[in-house]
């Protein structure tokens, strides 16, 4: 048993190890040709003419005098002011109906 046992582990442990190794890094055939050409960089001077041509777009936006989103005055409008002597003349309204229709058996109260 011990003979048949040490060449099968290592019988199955080599199918394992090519099977691992065969893989390819990244799933593709060659990785070089994958990535993208890369640019140039930048000189100076492009820099120079590409941040002058933002600055000049932001200030001709600025100059329109477009406030942004969240600076613009957006009311939820105007709530009724009601005094302290109307809203207790409501309370004591809705009070009075509510004591009425309990009183007529409108509105059950308690368990039955």
């Amino acid at each position: 048993m011990k003979k048949l046992l040490l060449p099968l582990s290592l019988v199955l442990a080599q199918m394992l190890a090519v099977s691992a190794f065969a893989q390819t890094k990244g799933g593709e055939a060659d990785p070089e040709q994958s990535k993208g050409q890369t640019l140039p960089k930048a000189t100076p001077a492009e820099k120079a003419t590409a941040k002058a041509g933002r600055k000049a777009e932001g200030a001709a936006v600025a100059g329109q005098g477009v406030k942004p989103l969240a600076a613009q005055e957006t009311g939820a409008g105007t709530a009724k002011a009601a005094t302290k002597q109307e809203r207790d003349a409501a309370r004591a309204k809705r009070k009075a109906t509510a004591a009425a229709a309990l009183k007529k058996g409108e509105i059950p109260s308690g368990e039955k």
